[in-house]
């Protein structure tokens, strides 16, 4: 059989590139116009139109310390990151995002992006969740906005300034393998072109894995269906181990049996969480912030107020996000989408009733470790931190670690940002053009090769989406808001036991052209090494700490827990690093209790 796929990849067609980047989202586009507009030969591969990837999706704002609605700093951005990370964030890496955070804004007004404008022609700026101005003594207007359709305009503002830089759009391809060589160096991808079902090799100096999230393995998320892991599952599968996997964000305000996002942005706009008594019940859980404390803390008050009976609705299973008392205009002009989803979604008119909303997965903390340039870092000889040459990744398949165990709303589409940039800065600083194009090893693809075979050549099995769907309703069940260890050890036998599952799955439809089924059966190797990394990093931390609320450990354990995860697909296994506590050019930030 090796003999046969060594064949087969020695013969599949290849394309060489300076760059190929796995992931048309901001931070690969972010990256690629950087690479592009420096003379390299630029691949970018997407399973969906570049214009369709996730970033589109998000609302509210993106956060910089521009100072334009209210007095501001990037030392006070940094410190609530720090907070906001429940002290897990690598400092030096928050420092570099917080100060670069002004200048990729102001480089977006350049390329054209339409921000919302105050009256004296400076980027409007709306408050969000956990920004603090004077070190949380109240809240600041951090969040540059474009209505609440800000990933749009960002997105589309990307994507012409890349077709201006002539970057090369392979849309909808989906990569299936990285390819090392024996040094472990990247060499480049295994791919498959949707629209014929060809596989190719795609050669490369540097590669970029820049794939988004991987939402999709719970059953109740505001991800597109596109975000199934497949970045974190390329690395896994090629020996890399996953960062941080137990920190998952649980958004605040999804609607309710929908699971569609209503930005945080309504709150910062001023819209309010209320019980079925009509209370504001907020007030309670965080005096200061109120409804702008930080996402993990708002959903685990949310959950609360549900569990002890107060929830609103016949079933009692959601709380009201009121809006009306903003009035028409400001809904209109500011809040637009919004609008236009609670009416189709959940069948309300804000400007006149509230929306039904529950706490919904929403966004990974966790992801290929890598340090500030983007570069994959991996633990070897004794070093937890060595650099993986020609590999680097970027935005929310990253962890670099800024979000630690909690992200700030506003700091993704900062994080695309600034570390797409980055990573594409520190490659042309590299050099990489000049240098040669690596060989590559003799069974390069052939790990892809073997999987597609095994679908193409089955004559029974289990159904793609039904393997995906048990992922989900585990992950769901077993790995919630409030976890115990009890749900937790069994959600990992479960899991295993869907693993044996999905290496048995068989697809009916055996022609190549254009075949979903196909490529939903290759996306769940990516879900179930995502759900794997997960469960097994949740059910390892003894503790409670950001997004990963413990009932049976519910204090935060800095003794022994100050500290990130990382989890390797061979043995199942996992191990542990140090967390980065000293900055850049500034002081630590001392681990304290986070109250809001």
């Amino acid at each position: 059989m090796a003999d046969v796929l060594n064949h087969l990849s020695n013969n599949l067609p290849r394309r060489k590139f300076d760059a190929v980047i796995v992931g048309a989202g901001g931070a690969g586009m972010r990256c690629s116009l950087q690479l592009a507009e420096a003379g390299y030969s630029v691949a970018v591969l997407s399973k969906v139109f570049p214009t369709r990837s996730h970033t589109v999706a998000a609302q509210g704002g993106i956060g910089a310390s521009l100072g334009n609605m209210s007095e501001d700093n990037w030392y006070w951005h940094m410190f609530d990151t720090v907070k906001g990370s429940d002290y897990l964030g690598d400092q030096d890496a928050i420092e570099f995002m917080c100060r670069e955070a002004p200048k990729v804004v102001y480089e977006l007004e350049h390329f054209g992006m339409p921000f919302d404008r105050n009256p004296d022609g400076t980027i409007y700026q709306r408050p969000f969740g956990g920004h603090t101005a004077n070190f949380g003594e109240k809240p600041v207007q951090r969040a540059c906005a474009a209505a609440d359709r800000t990933g749009h305009a960002l997105l589309h503002t990307l994507y012409q300034r890349n077709v201006r830089a002539r970057t090369q759009f392979f849309v909808e391809w989906m990569a299936l393998d990285l390819i090392r060589d024996s040094e472990g160096d990247c060499v480049g991808v295994i791919a498959l072109e949707m629209e014929t079902g060809q596989v190719m090799i795609l050669e490369a100096k540097v590669t970029v894995l820049a794939t988004g999230g991987a939402g999709r393995i719970w059953q109740a998320s505001t991800n597109a269906f596109i975000n199934t892991g497949d970045g974190m599952g390329m690395a896994a599968r090629a020996g890399i181990p996953l960062e941080d996997m137990e920190f998952w964000q649980f958004h605040p305000t999804g609607v309710a049996g929908a699971g569609v996002l209503i930005t945080e942005g309504v709150r910062g706009e001023g819209g309010i969480l209320l019980n079925k008594h009509g209370e504001r019940f907020m007030e309670r859980y965080a005096p200061t912030l109120k409804d702008l404390a930080p996402r993990d803390f708002v959903s685990r008050s949310m959950d609360q107020e549900i569990k002890e009976g107060r929830g609103a609705g016949p079933d009692g299973d959601h709380v009201l996000l009121k809006l009306d008392h903003l009035g028409a205009e400001t809904i209109m002009k500011r809040l637009p989408s919004i609008r236009e989803i609670a009416i189709k979604f959940a069948n309300v008119d804000p400007i006149k009733d509230p929306i039904p909303v529950v706490p919904t997965i929403h966004y990974q903390m966790g992801g290929i470790p890598t340090n500030y340039h983007g570069q994959v870092v991996v633990p070897k000889d004794g070093n937890p931190n060595a650099v993986l040459g020609g590999l680097y990744a970027i935005g929310e398949c990253a962890c670099v670690s800024v979000h630690g165990a909690n992200r700030l709303g506003t700091n993704s589409l900062l994080d695309l940002l600034v570390f797409g940039r980055a990573a594409g800065n520190h490659i042309v600083a590299s050099k990489l053009k000049d240098g040669a194009q690596k060989p590559l090893p003799r069974d390069a693809g052939d790990n892809a090769l073997a999987r597609l075979a095994r679908i193409d050549g089955s004559k029974s099995g289990e159904n793609a989406q039904d393997v995906a769907n048990d992922i989900r309703r585990t992950m769901q069940a077993h790995c919630g808001v409030f976890r115990t260890s009890e749900l937790l050890e069994q959600g990992v036998q479960k899991i295993l036991e869907i693993e044996a599952r999905g290496n048995d799955i068989h697809v009916k439809d055996k022609s190549q052209v254009f075949n979903t089924a196909r490529v939903e059966a290759l996306e769940v190797a990516n879900l179930i090494e995502t759900a794997k990394a997960t469960i097994v990093s949740a059910e390892a931390r003894k503790e409670s700490r950001g997004a990963h609320a413990h009932r049976d450990y519910p204090e935060r354990d800095d003794a022994s827990w100050i500290k990130h995860t990382l989890w390797f697909s061979e043995g199942n296994r996992l191990d542990y690093k140090p967390v980065t506590l000293k900055p850049l050019t500034v002081e630590t930030f001392q681990p304290k209790a986070r109250t809001f």
